[in-house]
């Protein structure tokens, strides 16, 4: 392994690499319709799309399609902290991921809580991805400092055995409940009169993130290795996902059920547990994106492709589309106060946003081409 590890280190692997883009960008125009739905839907604040009672294959589908953002934002993070690394010292990736973390959390707190609730009382205090991911890179800035296999161990333990806590609730925590709450129970709290709402707890998103940490190595292989084992791994998760869940006794705290038909049926074999993301949760996204992943390791696209410019610009296109899938929304809501829209017209309003955003990304993607200053590194 050593061997392979040194000869990997002269074939040299370059800061950006274009799988990890292509992938990250097609994640980045699936999140735009969750949001779209979240601020257009008709139907977003009267119930759940998994909620196998109440939805329809086309919404459940619709919701379903970006349970692989999350998962795949937070391991490329960490991918892109292996990459990032290379000529670096440990010290030096510390620093950078520690204080990038802390930007991310000050951006989530203000910036995009904003972008959220276009108000300025901020009550609730939502605890979203942004925050999950900065406290993650802090994590990380710490598990980088120990040895590589006890990264590799810290991160499968995280992922694989976190749902042994399912059943350990807040409450037994008495006033410290909250730090449970942040860590692995998803609630909300009160905290001098603000209500806080843990949307992402922490414990699986820092395995996840670590893993794509620990995946780096995989990026000093050649091509052809690399795409192999991509492949492979993205296979064996994929199978794992539905051995798991098949046997339908650990991996998620709501097992699937037969139901009324066989859509249905399949609906809830396909129905696993985002917050905190379970282990068939994590399974069941990261497989298909390590065999997606593998498969365009050889594509070659244009810089132009809407894929690279968004997988590029990730941070900067959140933060946009968010704004203006809100504030589209509320004008739309203003001319119609009956209601949003269905739907056909969430597609259309979310391919609307991201042909939008496709020109403001292109053009902050040539900032950052053109220019070298540090603090492009934290957007």
């Amino acid at each position: 392994m050593l061997a392979s590890v040194a000869n990997a280190e002269r074939v040299g692997v370059q800061t950006r690499v274009q799988s990890i883009d292509i992938l990250r960008g097609a994640i980045m125009i699936v999140m735009a319709l969750d949001h779209v739905r979240d601020f257009w839907h008709s139907a977003a604040q009267q119930f759940s799309p998994t909620d196998l009672t109440r939805t329809t294959t086309v919404l459940f589908f619709t919701r379903w399609i970006t349970h692989f953002c999350a998962p795949v934002f937070m391991f490329t993070a960490g991918l892109g902290a292996f990459l990032f690394a290379r000529g670096r010292t440990t010290r030096e990736l510390s620093r950078f991921l520690w204080t990038r973390g802390l930007w991310l959390i000050i951006l989530e707190l203000g910036v995009v809580q904003l972008g959220l609730l276009f108000r300025h009382a901020y009550n609730p205090v939502i605890l979203n991805v942004l925050w999950a991911l900065g406290w993650s890179m802090i994590a990380l800035a710490l598990l980088v400092r120990l040895p590589f296999g006890a990264i590799v161990a810290v991160s499968v333990a995280m992922i694989a055995l976190h749902d042994l806590a399912d059943g350990v609730k807040a409450v037994q925590f008495g006033r410290f409940a909250p730090l449970w709450n942040v860590l692995h129970q998803q609630a909300a709290f009160q905290l001098d009169g603000v209500t806080i709402v843990a949307a992402y707890p922490l414990i699986p998103w820092i395995g996840v993130m670590a893993a794509g940490y620990c995946l780096g190595r995989v990026f000093l292989f050649e091509a052809e290795r690399r795409k192999r084992l991509l492949v492979q791994l993205g296979l064996a998760l994929t199978l794992a996902f539905v051995v798991v869940r098949a046997i339908n006794v650990y991996g998620d705290p709501a097992p699937w059920s037969a139901q009324s038909s066989a859509v249905f049926t399949v609906l809830s074999f396909l129905n696993c547990s985002k917050y905190p993301p379970s282990l068939e949760f994590l399974l069941m996204t990261l497989g298909p994106a390590l065999l997606c992943m593998g498969l365009v390791e050889r594509v070659r696209l244009s810089a132009a492709n809407p894929l690279l410019v968004f997988g590029r610009t990730p941070l900067f296109y959140f933060v946009i589309h968010l704004y203006l899938a809100h504030a589209s929304a509320s004008v739309y809501r203003r001319i119609h106060p009956a209601g949003g829209v269905d739907l056909a017209g969430v597609y259309v309003v979310w391919i609307v946003l991201v042909i939008v955003m496709y020109p403001l990304c292109r053009w902050y993607a040539g900032v950052k081409q053109r220019r070298k200053d540090w603090w492009l590194s934290y957007l």
